[in-house]
């Protein structure tokens, strides 16, 4: 158990506890962290895991062990590899092989029939019942399912982590902490670095984790799918919840309403406490009653005022011009990098694809799948085998985290979204900046001073006040707090151009896709509706996976011809596809000739189906009497209609790709 009884924490004059208590037990608890930027969420995981000291109060720690990984991972030894990295969760039971190891030579060259011999017999019994006890024979093959849950490749295990990105590093260090089964598991944004098959790994391991994971995650899609609770941190105190984070916003709207009744009953009785004592303060009549009332004020516990609710902030993108129907064509496509190890290829004869005005389209993929390769070709700045169109009276405008890097160091904040958008109002881009956490002064820091993390945020502000018809946007949502990317996502389903996004939060996604391009094994698959649309199109439809995905969270789904290079980059292996040549779309590639023809008959009479249905709720939605009362019937019959509009875009899709197919083989 651990126990925070009134602690207080202060930087400078600023108070950011005050006498905050919390009592956290080793059980099977997931409870998710929650409050504003700057509220002190990383700093209480920090006094958790006993990182830093309160100013007053105590923090007790009885029986129970604690691990803790922070947003950025300190430096790991650069030739270490990764499994050892890894491995450093068993050092215990690491130390014990090596004991049983030089027991074992020592008996080797030591009499039998020595006292020595019989003394090294016994300790070499009591290390291996440790062993045994300890499961050591299980060490290695966990530590391996869990690097490669988290996203690295077997062949990767032994290379050293000085040959990884810092991301990468971090998940080497995740791995770590993970083996150690700590009794409390401190995670600060544990999803940073990670793409969106591994954070489903994650929260299928978190979902049995045998002890309390406390979890800080600006992820809603994390948050809602994985805590049992909430603690919010606001002013100071800690107020809980049962429940996800979907329930924790309603709960805390609740709360707040009868905190703030409670707030304006106290303020009322104490002006009317004040207005006694001012009318009567000289009258000697009234002496008395006016102390008692004096009194009453000094020992009132006054209750303090709530948090304002989060300020409603809304953004507009500015009305862009009208683009042609088709807005970028790539013809059928190859990328291949030269690397020091050869060549890596990311795409083989994937797409054509075609972008056409109004598509709302999310790219994902594994790491280094090839999303951020793609984005590039599609902007124009990345070479590749294969044509690129872009279309009539198309204004584009590319976000990607190294736009930072292209801010002017010598502008402020505020300069740097009015250069971007001077006709703007300045209330208007000043809302915007405070949408993006920079409130107040920090709108006029100088770019020179902000961190990575903080420019990545201005360069996003002025991508969003452009002009431009169509978007590319690689990875927006890195360093946006929750508040932040609700904003994006009500300026993005309001946007009347075209854009392409990349994310891996599935939040985002399932609120502005309208399409899916699933990047991996060199090709790209299309999937219409939103994330949740396509992970159920993959999980239950008749959507195989894509050849060459690689995820451990789902080892079925690992094609056996693909394989992750060096640099966690996706390729497919040079293999003699030649003895098939059917189309590349591999969904129905198990299928025989017999198998696809009655697939095909299938999908037809299942379209058929669907049309007649159409048809009969089109003419029950003209009769004006769907319409009486409350409309309840009308709106049944509106979103039935609309669901089975988005199931025969599906159904039509599989037809021409079995159409396709046949074809092919009638050939």
């Amino acid at each position: 158990m651990i126990k925070l009884d009134d602690v207080s924490v202060k930087f400078g004059s600023e108070t950011l506890f005050d006498d905050l208590s919390w009592t956290i037990t080793p059980e099977e608890h997931r409870i998710g962290l929650v409050g504003p930027n700057g509220a002190g969420k990383t700093t209480l995981l920090k006094l958790i895991a006993g990182r830093m000291t309160p100013d007053s109060g105590t923090i007790t720690r009885e029986g129970v062990s604690v691990g803790y990984l922070e947003q950025d991972v300190q430096e790991l030894p650069e030739d270490r590899t990764v499994r050892d990295e890894a491995l450093r969760a068993f050092e215990d039971v690491i130390a014990l092989e090596e004991k049983e190891k030089d027991i074992t030579e020592r008996l080797n060259e030591t009499d039998p029939e020595s006292e020595e011999h019989e003394k090294l017999i016994n300790q070499l019994g009591r290390v291996q019942e440790k062993l045994n006890k300890s499961e050591s024979h299980r060490i290695r093959p966990r530590t391996e399912a869990t690097l490669t849950g988290l996203g690295f490749d077997p062949d990767e295990l032994d290379r050293p982590l000085r040959t990884f990105s810092g991301g990468w590093r971090m998940r080497a260090a995740l791995a770590r902490l993970l083996l150690r089964e700590p009794d409390i598991l401190l995670l600060d944004e544990p999803t940073n670095h990670l793409d969106i098959e591994s954070i489903d790994w994650l929260e299928d391991y978190l979902d049995t984790y045998p002890g309390t994971v406390i979890l800080v995650s600006h992820d809603r899609y994390v948050l809602d799918r994985m805590v049992t609770a909430t603690a919010e941190i606001t002013r100071g105190r800690l107020l809980h919840y049962d429940g996800n984070y979907s329930h924790y916003l309603k709960a805390r709207e609740e709360r707040y309403a009868r905190w703030q009744n409670e707030y304006e009953n106290q303020q009322k009785r104490i002006k009317e406490i004040e207005e006694f004592i001012s009318k009567f303060r000289y009258n000697a009549s009234r002496a008395s009653q006016v102390q008692s009332r004096i009194k009453k004020l000094e020992k009132m516990d006054r209750i303090p005022p709530p948090p304002d609710n989060e300020s409603e902030i809304h953004f507009r993108f500015p009305d862009p011009p009208r683009s042609g129907r088709v807005v970028l064509e790539l013809s059928s496509f190859s990328k291949t990098y030269e690397t020091e190890r050869g060549a890596e290829r990311v795409f083989t004869n994937a797409g054509p694809l075609t972008i056409e005005r109004g598509d709302k389209i999310a790219m994902v993929g594994p790491n280094g799948a090839g999303k951020s390769t793609l984005a590039r070709i599609l902007r124009g700045v990345e070479s590749f085998e294969g044509e690129r169109e872009l279309g009539h009276k198309v204004n584009l405008s590319f976000y990607a985290q190294h736009q930072a890097d292209m801010l002017d160091a010598n502008q402020t904040v505020f300069d740097a979204v009015r250069e971007a958008a001077p006709d703007r109002p300045k209330t208007e881009l000043r809302n915007l900046l405070g949408t993006f956490l920079f409130t107040g002064e920090d709108a006029f820091k100088s770019i020179s001073v902000l961190s990575g993390g903080e420019k990545s945020r201005v360069a996003l502000a002025c991508t969003l006040l452009s002009t431009a018809n169509f978007l590319i946007l690689d990875e927006p949502t890195n360093h946006l707090d929750i508040q932040s990317k609700e904003v994006l996502i009500e300026a993005l389903q309001q946007y009347e151009g075209t854009f392409v996004l990349v994310s891996h939060d599935r939040h985002v996604l399932d609120a502005v896709a309208e399409k899916i391009w699933r990047i991996g094994g060199g090709t790209v698959r299309t999937f219409l509706g939103n994330y949740s649309d396509f992970r159920w199109q993959v999980e239950h439809g008749s959507a195989r996976p894509l050849e060459g995905t690689t995820s451990a969270a789902n080892p079925e789904e690992v094609e056996s011809n693909s394989t992750r290079s060096q640099n966690g980059r996706d390729h497919s292996k040079n293999s003699s596809s030649s003895t098939s040549t059917l189309p590349s779309d591999g969904r129905f590639a198990d299928l025989n000739s017999y198998q696809l023809k009655r697939k095909l008959e299938e999908t037809e009479e299942e379209i058929m189906e669907i049309e007649e249905r159409q048809e009969e709720l089109e003419a029950k939605m003209a009769d004006p009497d769907a319409y009486e009362g409350e409309g309840t019937q009308a709106r049944e019959l509106s979103d039935e209609y609309n669901a089975l509009k988005k199931e025969l875009s599906s159904l039509y899709e599989t037809w021409e790709a079995l159409t396709e197919h046949v074809m092919a083989l009638d050939d």
